[in-house]
């Protein structure tokens, strides 16, 4: 076992720190605060404290990041070997001091110290030393034309960070609101990329310290800098999004380990390792290859060919996720990467796997196929997922737009006709079996965990196979224009199909009435095949089924009807028992208000108008209203009939029997007529535009104009009431007559107020 230097002390403090860690979790969750742990593992400076419960996942999740970060501590101050130190020069001694620096820089983020914007600037003075240093050191093992990539890149990069650090320090955000700045990220990630590639090359580095950049490189896009760091100190599952971006933070200590062990490799004699040519895979039989890289072209094909060249979209499970959870920078190489596979770019990668045939290449090719057909998997069998879109502007607005509209995408559903992404998963997976059958290294070399590799793909193949037909397909677009949309020509009058009905109520949680409720996003097809299934249970009217499966037949029936012949049936029947019972009651009811005895005016009227259907109210109220400001109509409600403000008049009845109205208009005042009435009130009305008519808006109930020609000004308004019996289903009924008469005096006049039903 090879010893370094400090690594006892090192194991010691990593060990000390992690057993203080635990002790903080259990003492957090006996108190009910997390808030210590919070801080000593993923925010020293307690800015996120307030959002912290007592939530054990959290504890978990806590602990296992900080047992992460004490390996990070380990290999960080444990130095390089014991033994004879390595003699490089002048530039490679002056490298590795650079890059002790940058550690020393990094760890000071985990002391709880306020933000000193200038220490940015000496670590981006630090970082261009580090570069000049890098490309002066790989001088040997590297091309020049990759050594300038590499001192080009990471200047641009760092001299991009000076630059925004001191812009954002006097007040001048030069970029912000700019969309475009994630491709300035990108320079520092082809920087790490490229070096990473000369670190490999380069005998002076180990294999360990290569694996933890390319680690660090990943976790790079995942947080929304491109250095990442170590956490030494730094809901519900609402929280999570919120406190996401800290908890990556605390995990991202790959970059620390980077920099340390390339510094301690450095002072470190490494074992001459002699250098080999690649071994090759024997070429293939001439079809398969070639099928291989046909495959992911076939989806990408279809796709293209309805104008979609995406392979998953914006609106999946996966892209909410790297929005959410990450930065702009790793949103817009998931776009990239969603782009690059949904025109069919893999079939590059195997083209270039198959001609190369290296060992390595086809591992990583293969790897990458399966990854990208279980991320396809993945997308297609989570369909809950957010409704905002977020990032709008890495899409093209084509897939927002709704079909047969000229806006830009408003938030209804994306009904852009891709094809199901489970056609990708399969195409993938399956190129990728057939590299691994190919070019599978001989029974010697293999071991377990390639046969378990292969029978896990297989697998997954054969599953994926039935259920790739499930192509996204149409979305209904449940919202119907409203009547001024189209009365303004902002929209055309569309109304929806007896399916189009039934899937739009399994989106709804109140119209599905109990039956499973289905994302907007999900294909009408899927939906209209769970509806059929429901009318073969309807239909059979198995009790043995209908109770297996939890179901109430009768609770089917409605929601059922436009699809189902036999729900239909007996949606229809009971439509036509419930039209026959009210054609029942209004033919009683006309005939109630037939019955009732003309009234026989003392004086000619100026206009009699006996409505001949029986009327109604929902709340027993006529009100009229013509004025521009409310009044208090509560003072006259004393006698149960009328009342009457300037510009408001209501006139009472019951709500639950049927009125047959009278209403007669007279140039002078009529002679009061009190016999055969309970109730006769009259009252005073000033009307400011000479329309008079009483109405109740909840129920549809109109009466004709009280007024005398359309004259304004003051008038009496008589209201005579009585209850009648009647023998019909109605049993009794309610008569009203309205005089009308100009006049003035605002008095209230009782003539009768006999109360009985």
């Amino acid at each position: 076992m090879r010893r370094h230097r400090f690594g006892r002390l090192a194991a010691g403090f990593a060990a000390l720190y992690l057993a203080a860690v635990i002790v903080l979790a259990v003492v957090g969750l006996v108190t009910g605060s997390l808030v210590p742990l919070w801080r000593v593992v993923a925010d020293p400076n307690g800015f996120m404290a307030d959002e912290i419960r007592a939530w054990p996942w959290l504890a978990a999740l806590l602990v296992a990041i900080a047992a992460v970060q004490a390996w990070a501590y380990r290999e960080v101050l444990r130095g390089p070997l014991r033994g004879e130190p390595a003699r490089h020069g002048r530039e490679v001694r002056l490298l590795r001091l650079a890059l002790y620096a940058m550690v020393v820089y990094e760890l000071t983020w985990e002391l709880p110290i306020p933000y000193l914007w200038w220490t940015s600037l000496v670590a981006d003075v630090i970082q261009l030393v580090v570069m000049w240093l890098f490309f002066r050191v790989l001088a040997g093992t590297t091309r020049r034309w990759v050594r300038v990539l590499m001192l080009v890149t990471g200047a641009l990069s760092v001299v991009r960070d000076a630059v925004t650090t001191v812009a954002y320090q006097t007040g001048h955000y030069l970029f912000a609101g700019q969309n475009w700045t994630w491709a300035l990220e990108l320079l520092s990630l082809v920087w790490l990329v490229s070096l990473l590639v000369a670190q490999a090359r380069e005998p002076r580095w180990s294999a360990a310290t290569v694996r933890a950049g390319v680690i660090s490189a990943v976790f790079s896009l995942l947080s929304s800098g491109s250095v990442s760091i170590v956490a030494f100190g730094g809901a519900d599952e609402g929280a999570l999004e919120l406190l996401m971006p800290g908890l990556l933070g605390a995990a991202s200590v790959f970059s620390l380990v980077w920099w340390a062990r390339s510094a301690h490799d450095l002072g470190t004699l490494q074992p001459a390792v002699p250098r080999t040519e690649p071994v090759r895979a024997r070429a293939g039989r001439w079809p398969l290859p070639v099928l291989a890289i046909v495959l992911p072209l076939v989806p990408a094909a279809v796709n293209l060919a309805r104008g979609v060249p995406f392979w998953l979209g914006p609106k999946n499970v996966l892209s909410d996720a790297v929005r959410e959870y990450t930065g702009t920078e790793a949103t817009a190489y998931f776009v990239a990467l969603d782009l690059l596979v949904g025109v069919g770019a893999p079939a590059v990668l195997i083209l270039v796997a198959v001609r190369r045939r290296t060992r390595t290449l086809l591992r990583a090719t293969t790897l990458s196929l399966f990854l990208l057909g279980g991320a396809g998997a993945v997308s297609a069998f989570a369909p809950e997922h957010s409704t905002f879109f977020g990032e709008l502007w890495l899409y093209p607005e084509s897939l927002y737009v709704k079909q047969g509209a000229t806006v830009p995408y408003d938030g209804d559903q994306l009904l852009a006709p891709g094809i199901s992404p489970l056609w990708y998963a399969l195409a993938l997976t399956a190129s990728g079996l057939i590299l691994l059958f190919l070019y599978a290294a001989p029974p010697a070399h293999r071991v377990r965990h390639h046969v378990l590799l292969a029978g896990l793909a297989s697998a997954v193949a054969l599953c994926l196979l039935p259920t790739a037909d499930m192509a996204r397909g149409p979305v209904a677009d449940c919202d119907l224009p409203e009547q001024w949309q189209i009365d303004t020509g902002e929209a055309q009058p569309r109304e929806l199909t007896a399916e189009q009905k039934f899937v739009c109520s399994l989106r709804d949680e109140y119209g599905a009435q109990g039956l499973h409720v289905f994302p907007d996003t999900t294909p009408d097809q899927v939906v209209l095949a769970y509806g059929r299934h429901l009318c073969g249970v309807h239909t059979r009217n198995d009790p043995r089924e209908l109770a297996r499966l939890k179901i109430n037949r009768a609770a089917l029936t409605y929601p059922l009807a436009g699809i189902c012949p036999s729900a239909s049936t007996i949606v229809q029947a009971a439509k036509a028992e419930q039209d026959r019972e009210i054609a029942e009651m209004q033919a009683d009811s006309q005939a109630m208000c037939d019955a009732t005895p003309r009234h026989r005016p003392r004086i000619e009227p100026a206009r009699a108008i006996r409505l001949k259907e029986p009327q109604w109210t929902d709340y027993g109220v006529l009100q009229t209203y013509e004025g521009e400001e409310e009044s208090d109509l509560d003072a006259g409600r004393g006698n149960g009939l009328v009342y009457s403000a300037h510009g408001i008049l209501a006139v009472v009845t019951h709500p639950d029997f049927d009125l047959c109205v009278t209403l007669e208009t007279y140039s002078r005042r009529p002679p009061v007529e009190t016999k055969g009435w309970d109730k006769v009130v009259e009252v005073g009305y000033d009307s400011p535009g000479g329309k008079i008519v009483l109405y109740d808006s909840l129920s549809g109930t109109e009466l004709p104009n009280l007024a005398l020609n359309g004259r304004k000004g003051h008038y009496r308004i008589r209201v005579h009431h009585a209850w009648f019996p009647w023998k019909g289903e109605a049993q009794s009924g309610q008569r009203l007559l309205i005089m009308a008469y100009p006049g003035k005096g605002d008095k209230e006049i009782v003539y009768r107020n006999r109360n009985r039903k």
